[in-house]
This record gives C-alpha cells, sequence and structure tokens, in this order.
C-alpha cells in the first residue's frame, strides 16, 4: 500500500555510514527533507540521482531541507558509494528490503534483492508532501523539480501564515 500526501512518514531506523544510527523522520523534526530510497551501489540511475542531489546540496542546505539516502546495500558498498560520489549527506544502509516495502509501499526488485527507486518529500513535521514511486530504473525525483517544488510548498505556508 502507498503512502498518501498527508499521511505522517513511518519510522525507519537504520545504520549511517560513518557510524551510528538515524531515525526517520524523527531525526529530521523540523526540517524539510528528502528522502532518497535507491537501488543499490551498482544501479548507474541512481548513481546519478545521488550525484544530482550532491551537486544541489548548497540549495538544499539554502533552503534548510535535509537529504537522506537509504538502500539495502551492506556497509561495504554504501561507504564505496559516499566515497565515489563525494556524499555529504546521510546514506543509511542494509535495509531490510520487505520489511521496508511494507512500510511505504515501495516496489521490490527481488533479482538482486533491493527497493526500487522511491523518493519522498517530508514536511517538517514528518508528513509527505509528496511521493514518488518507481517500479523500474526510472522514475524518480531529480533535484531542480526538488527544489522548485519545496521553494513553492515554503512560499505557500509562509503566505498562509500572514
Amino acid at each position: 500500500m502507498t503512502l498518501a500526501n498527508g499521511e505522517l512518514f513511518p519510522t525507519i531506523t537504520a545504520s549511517r555510514v560513518g557510524g551510528g544510527e538515524m531515525t526517520v523522520p524523527l531525526d529530521l523534526w523540523s526540517h524539510w527533507s528528502v528522502l532518497l530510497f535507491y537501488r543499490g551501489h551498482w544501479c548507474p540511475f541512481c548513481r546519478q540521482q545521488l550525484l544530482d542531489f550532491q551537486q544541489a546540496q548548497e540549495q538544499f542546505q539554502s533552503l534548510n531541507v535535509q537529504v537522506v539516502a537509504l538502500s539495502v546495500d551492506p556497509l561495504e558498498q554504501a561507504q564505496q558509494t559516499v566515497e565515489r560520489h563525494r556524499l555529504t549527506f546521510p546514506v543509511l544502509y542494509g535495509l531490510d528490503a520487505h520489511h521496508v516495502a511494507r512500510q511505504i509501499g515501495a516496489f521490490i526488485n527481488e533479482q538482486p534483492l533491493s527497493l526500487q527507486a522511491t523518493g519522498f518529500v517530508l514536511q517538517p513535521d514528518g508528513t509527505i508532501a509528496v511521493a514518488v514511486y518507481s517500479s523500474g530504473a526510472i522514475g524518480r525525483l531529480n533535484a531542480a523539480d526538488t527544489v522548485k517544488f519545496i521553494k513553492y510548498m515554503q512560499q505557500k505556508i509562509h503566505e498562509r501564515v500572514k
């Protein structure tokens, strides 16, 4: 079952490249955030998406947005992905594909076992502003559209507060 806009994102705790654990959405509270569930280190489309979001990090930081990438990759492969692309945002690894798919409604790839690309933009209260589900290698969030969407949403909220 997919998650809908306005729903609270379910709690997921995973190990973080570099040490420690991270719990989303709790550790992102009070920030806009982007969660990128990617297929794995072996996927060229995923690597390009992660690089795209890394290259836009200054824009995300200026909007007070935290980007987090998550996958089923083991530590060694997740670490290689971080090093290869010089990723500065948190990368979580070792997810249980079937468990997480049930939580968030992601499609699964059985060989190799992984989650298909799935992306979420979360509001500061942990609710979903937008969800993007892919059943294959393509069809995913990109940095430019995500920046524009978050700017639009932040402006819309700001106007309602006035």
